[in-house]
C-alpha cells in the first residue's frame, strides 16, 4: 500500500492524528524527553510544534540513483535528536537555524519541487518532526503531489514509530554510526545508538525491500545505509559491515562515507581531532570486499 492508497483509506489521516497526539507528551525519538510541544516546551532536538526547515532545495550530491539527472527535492529539518559533535551541518541541526512555518507552507514547498522536475522528495534529519511531515503529506496528495519520499536520517529512531511511514516512505537512508555504545553517548549523546539503530535498520528494510531502480536507473523503492568512516576506529566499521552482511544480507546498499573533518567540537575532542587518512578508508573499503558487500558507493 502506498501514501495514495492511505490517504484514500482514511489511513493516512488516522496515522498524523496519532503522532500529533504523542506530541503532547513528546517520544519521538529514543530520548523520550516527554515534553509537551504542543503547549511550546522543547527536548533535546529544540524542536515545536511547527515544522522549521532550513532549506528546500534541488540538491544533486546524493548518491547517483537518488539525484538522478534532475537532483533529489532536499528538504533540510533544523534540530536533531543527536548532538554529534562532529556535526558539519552544526548550525542547522544544533543552532536551530531555519525558518517556522505552517504545516501547509511545508506542502507548498514540496509542491514547488515536485514542479521543478525532482526525482523525489528527501527529508534530512526528519524524525523529530514525522508528524508535521506526515501532516504535510496530506495536505499535498490532493493538490497532485506524487514523488516517492526519502527518509535521510541518523537511524537512531523507534520501530513503533517507524511503522507510522510504512507505505508513506520509500526510500530509507539510515546512517548506521557506531558499533561501541560509550562512542555514541560520548560523540552523540546518543544512549544504546547500536541496539536501537540495529532494530530501526532491520524495521526498514522489512518495509521497502532491498534497493530498487526503474530503467532509468534511478532508485524507487528500498534501503541505502549510510556510514561515515571516523578516524581512530571510533566508527566500528569493520563491526557494522559484518553485522549487515550477516543480518540484513548481502545484497545491502551500503554507502562509504570518506568526508570526515574535524568540524565543530572535533577539534577539542580527543580521537576525533583530525581528518581520516587515506590509509583508514582504505581499510574500510577492504572489509566490504571481506564481508562480499558489492552493492553501493566508495568515494574516491
Amino acid at each position: 500500500m502506498n501514501y495514495l492508497a492511505l490517504y484514500q483509506s482514511g489511513e493516512l489521516q488516522q496515522r498524523t492524528r496519532e503522532a500529533y497526539r504523542r506530541l503532547a507528551s513528546c517520544d519521538l525519538c529514543p530520548h523520550d524527553c516527554g515534553v509537551n510541544r504542543i503547549k511550546g516546551e522543547r527536548g533535546v532536538c529544540g524542536a515545536g510544534v511547527k515544522p522549521k526547515i532550513a532549506s528546500a532545495n534541488v540538491h544533486r550530491g546524493e548518491e547517483p540513483p537518488i539525484s538522478g539527472t534532475k537532483g533529489s527535492g532536499t528538504v533540510f529539518l533544523s534540530g536533531c535528536s543527536l548532538k554529534c559533535r562532529f556535526c558539519q551541518n552544526f548550525p542547522i541541526s544544533q543552532l536551530g537555524n531555519g525558518e517556522e512555518m505552517i504545516t501547509s507552507a511545508l506542502a507548498e514547498r514540496m509542491l514547488k519541487l515536485q514542479r521543478r522536475g525532482v526525482h523525489n522528495i528527501n527529508f534530512v534529519t526528519p524524525t523529530h518532526y514525522l508528524p508535521q511531515i506526515l501532516a504535510a503529506l496530506w495536505l499535498a496528495i490532493p493538490r497532485g503531489f506524487c514523488l516517492p519520499i526519502v527518509w535521510n536520517s541518523s537511524g537512531y529512531e523507534k520501530v513503533d514509530y517507524l511503522r507510522l511511514l510504512e507505505g508513506v516512505v520509500s526510500i530509507y537512508l539510515p546512517d548506521m554510526k557506531y558499533e561501541d555504545e560509550d562512542v555514541a553517548l560520548r560523540l552523540s549523546l546518543a544512549p544504546a545508538y547500536r541496539d536501537i539503530n540495529r532494530l530501526a535498520v532491520t524495521e526498514m528494510l522489512r518495509q521497502v525491500g532491498h534497493l530498487q531502480f526503474n530503467d532509468d536507473g534511478l532508485a524507487v523503492s528500498g534501503l541505502v545505509i549510510r556510514h561515515l568512516v571516523l578516524p581512530n576506529g571510533l566508527s566500528g566499521t569493520r563491526e557494522i559491515l559484518r553485522w549487515i552482511a550477516e543480518q540484513l544480507g548481502h545484497q545491502t546498499h551500503i554507502s562509504l562515507m570518506k568526508q570526515f573533518f574535524p568540524a565543530h567540537q572535533a577539534p577539542e575532542t580527543p580521537g576525533i581531532d583530525r581528518k581520516i587518512t587515506d590509509d583508514e578508508y582504505g581499510l574500510a573499503v577492504e572489509w566490504l570486499d571481506e564481508f562480499d558487500l558489492e552493492n553501493g558507493w566508495v568515494q574516491e
